[in-house]
């Protein structure tokens, strides 16, 4: 292949010189006949960055004053200076008693044309060794930035005419990296104006200008200067991250305030132990003393040691948000800063503990954690708590006394999560105990019920094949597999609405037939099927438009019934209509038993109307471009968008991506476009959320925060009597915390709702997942793919044994806590009815949808 230095056409054609090669291939010839087959050839079309080491700058800067019939001469010598190699100086620093290593500097030079200036620049990057890269274009110049992560760079502010240099400027500072780049703007010189503001200069992000020179050593003092000054600031600045890591991960209460004492920093170890937020302290005054016999003394005392420059360290009292007092082993530093004055005060605490009141505590809940052990024994894992027989005349009973069951198994309800141990643990702590006692248990529940510690331990389901399977394949994301297989999905490629679709051009024009079909779709009755059918499998638009229109979706979008009609045809057209379950029908019941929801009474006391838009788009989003398989499959597979998404919430992530990629990019169909800009915002985060709820791998937690943190509160505030419209109720409502909970648990429940549908679509809808299963196994047998699923063998699998274990791992308690908030006597009568008949075929060791005919 010869020794030309190695030139990299990128899928972005972007020519890249490599400087790597080895300093004995160096043939001329070789590198002639390289630069002039580019020159003969059409213009690469794109960027032209250019990469220069430490090396010597002598042809670069000859070739400069020469005419425009050497311009192959000077290509020939730049492609040489940037082959040779220098090993790259690295240069420590001192910041405090911290040593840091800076690499070789990188500069980002944006000019659109050569000239001496930039030649200039150039020249002086070589002479003080940094490394260069040279963008001809905005585009061009964020991607290298991106790809580089330059310590500087220098952008071409003359000349409007090429690009926007201050836009450019503002799109990189968007960026999270450019957060320590100094960026220079080179401006003309007006020897006859007066000088301007650099205001905005500044305004854009420039960190300082730099008068146009094309001296070189002008260029170079200018380097040298930001070196070993803004450079060195910023680089150090970057160092504070690992400084604030450690404060923020420290298990010691730390304060940090200025020499007036007003609060500039506290940590979360801080929060934790005095009961405030970060935000009801940062730029307030202290106010509050130490609680001693001889406070002006005590006080004293601090303040003499500390105002000279010493260390103070003691005991004291102090209060919490609360008006709890704790003691406290402090320990305040004063901070010299500029002047040699005391600039900041740091207060270092820890708790000093009551030991005989802790070991007293320790013993109650050590006690109680033993007779929750040994009742635990006693049960199933399961069915202690939620005996399936026992549900049986749930439904038959009056409403009083059936919610007053539904209370009770919510009190009862024991997940299998470890934060739920703890918490019935605290709650039977807190009847025996002294009232401080309980108060402080208290606060210790409130805060376990904003924590991340609500997975479920499911090593203890290993006996059922089923159940395994399914949490399996449902919630995790599958075996890592390092192989030649990739599963490539067809997601990329988006479906338009084919014109010649017959679509209704409003509710009016919607066919007879179709009309009938959902007539009751106000009802759980309703079916689905029926509608498929008469839609020729597109239910989606169809039944969209009618509750959409029920809901005043238009109204409140300010959109127009045609622009939402398109929108729908958009969406349905990206499900895939060959799956057998995760389709636009699937897509249409999801959002059908969504709207169900949002019309109990309970519900529409809590959610306010931005919350019912978002819960019906995310409904009728939340699967689209679904290929089929699980996350497990792509994941396992290594398919394009388990490597976009990290191998974390695959497809969730790529449904709500997708549905506003699909909305937006359309006016026809861009249902927001008329919104106001926050409202908008307001609007996607919360149908990217419920998008996002959907995802089983948090299912326990979802389910376990609503039950602690709603059903649970609920139950005790009825229980006290308090049944009306109070404000405690009405707290638990509409906390922004316990809303996002509500509608997590309504799309989680609408999503997976067969089982609580009529004996006939619970049928059906088995069937149809069934299917989709066996097709997965099938796929991941003939790829050599891990089996995630292995009992969905279309050969060997028993539906009624894996839709009993579906329903008692996720269903039962999920919608038992969903029953007793949102009062759903006629589904838990259909999830008896349907367990009823699983269990029958069960009995009769049948591994089919239906008993054969008599």
């Amino acid at each position: 292949m010869g020794c030309v230095p190695s030139t990299n056409l990128s899928d972005s054609r972007v020519i890249c010189h490599s400087s790597s090669e080895s300093e004995e291939c160096n043939s001329p010839h070789q590198t002639n006949t390289t630069m002039s087959q580019q020159q003969q050839g059409n213009p690469v079309p794109g960027l032209f960055i250019k990469c220069y080491n430490t090396s010597t700058y002598e042809g670069r800067t000859n070739s400069s004053k020469k005419n425009k019939r050497e311009n192959s001469q000077s290509m020939e010598a730049e492609v040489d200076t940037s082959r040779s190699s220098v090993k790259a100086p690295v240069t420590d620093v001192q910041f405090g008693p911290m040593r840091l290593r800076r690499d070789q500097l990188q500069v980002l030079l944006v000019f659109a044309e050569d000239d001496d200036q930039s030649n200039g620049f150039r020249w002086a990057c070589e002479k003080a060794g940094f490394r260069c890269n040279i963008a001809r274009t905005p585009k061009s110049a964020l991607e290298s930035f991106l790809d580089k992560h330059h310590d500087i760079i220098i952008i071409d502010h003359r000349h409007p005419r090429y690009f926007d240099a201050e836009a450019l400027c503002r799109s990189i500072r968007t960026t999270k990296p450019s957060e320590n780049t100094v960026i220079i703007g080179v401006v003309q010189r007006h020897a006859d104006r007066e000088e301007s503001s650099i205001l905005p200069l500044i305004t854009a992000g420039f960190s300082r200008r730099y008068v146009e020179n094309s001296s070189r050593m002008a260029c170079y003092n200018e380097l040298i200067q930001l070196e070993f000054g803004q450079v060195q600031a910023q680089f150090k600045l970057r160092a504070c991250n690992s400084l604030f890591a450690a404060l923020e991960k420290s298990q010691e209460a730390i304060e940090i305030t200025s020499e007036d004492h007003v609060v500039q920093y506290v940590n979360p170890a801080f929060e934790t132990m005095m009961g405030y937020q970060i935000g009801e302290l940062i730029e307030k005054q202290l106010t509050e003393v130490p609680i001693n016999e001889k406070k002006a003394d005590f006080l004293e005392t601090i303040n003499s040691c500390i105002k000279i420059g010493k260390e103070w360290q003691g005991m004291y009292y102090a209060k919490k948000k609360n008006g709890d007092s704790i003691q406290q082993n402090v320990k305040i530093l004063p901070v010299i800063g500029q002047g040699g004055k005391i600039r900041h005060y740091v207060s270092i605490s820890r708790l000093c503990n009551d030991n005989n009141k802790a070991e007293k505590t320790c013993e109650c809940i050590q006690a109680e954690s033993q007779t929750d052990t040994q009742t635990c024994r006693q049960k199933d894992m399961r069915k202690g708590s939620l005996d399936v027989r026992s549900t049986t005349s749930r439904g038959s009973d009056g409403s009083s006394q059936r919610r007053r069951s539904s209370m009770a198994r919510v009190h009862s309800m024991t997940i299998e999560a470890p934060i739920t141990k703890v918490i019935n643990i605290i709650n039977a702590a807190q009847e025996s105990s002294p009232m401080p006692v309980a108060e402080a248990l208290d606060r210790a529940l409130e805060i376990l019920r904003t924590t991340e510690l609500y997975s479920p331990q499911l090593g203890t389901k290993d006996e059922d094949p089923h159940t395994s399977d399914l949490v399996g394949g449902l919630m995790t994301d599958g075996l890592r597999r390092l192989s030649g297989n990739e599963y490539i999905l067809s997601a990329k490629q988006t479906h338009q609405v084919a014109g010649s679709l017959s679509s209704p051009i409003s509710l009016n024009d919607i066919p007879p037939r179709i009309t009938e079909a959902m007539e009751n779709e106000e009802q759980w009755d309703f079916d689905i099927f029926e509608l498929e059918a008469a839609t020729h499998k597109r239910p989606l638009v169809y039944l969209g438009l009618k509750i959409f229109a029920r809901f005043g979706i238009c109204e409140f979008l300010n959109c127009s019934e045609s622009t939402l009609r398109s929108w729908l045809q958009v969406i349905e057209a990206n499900y895939h209509s060959s799956n057998s379950y995760h389709n636009s029908t699937h897509s249409a019941d999801v959002l059908h038993a969504t709207a169900y929801f949002l019309s109990k009474e309970k519900v529409k006391q809590t959610l306010d109307p931005i919350d019912e838009v978002a819960a019906l788009i995310a409904a009728t989003v939340h699967d689209v471009d679904h290929p089929g398989r699980t996350n497990s499959f792509l994941c396992n597979a290594g398919s394009e968008l388990a490597i976009l998404y990290n191998d974390t919430a695959v497809l969730e992530s790529h449904h709500a991506a997708l549905a506003f990629q699909l909305t937006t990019r359309d006016g026809k169909c861009n249902i927001f476009k008329n919104m106001e800009r926050n409202e908008y915002r307001t609007l996607r985060q919360v149908i990217i959320d419920m998008v996002l709820a959907t995802e089983m791998t948090k299912h326990f937690e979802h389910v376990n925060k609503f039950v602690n943190s709603i059903n649970k509160p609920l139950a005790a505030l009825e229980e006290n009597g308090n049944n009306g419209d109070g404000e405690s109720i009405k707290t638990v409502l509409r906390s922004p915390e316990n809303r996002i909970l509500i509608k997590r648990m309504l799309i989680k429940c609408a999503d997976i709702s067969n089982p609580c549908r009529p004996i006939e679509q619970c049928i059906e809808w088995a069937g149809r997942i069934s299917e989709e299963y066996f097709a997965q196994t099938d796929e991941e047998r003939r790829q050599g793919l891990p089996v995630v699923m292995p009992v969905f063998d279309r050969n060997t699998c028993s539906i009624p044994k894996s839709q009993l274990s579906f329903i008692d791992y996720f269903i039962i308690d999920m919608f038992d806590a969903w029953d007793a908030f949102a009062d759903l006597p006629n589904l838990m009568e259909h999830l008896n009815n349907n367990i009823k008949y699983w269990k029958g075929l069960d009995a009769r060791n049948l591994r089919v949808l239906r008993p054969p005919p008599e």
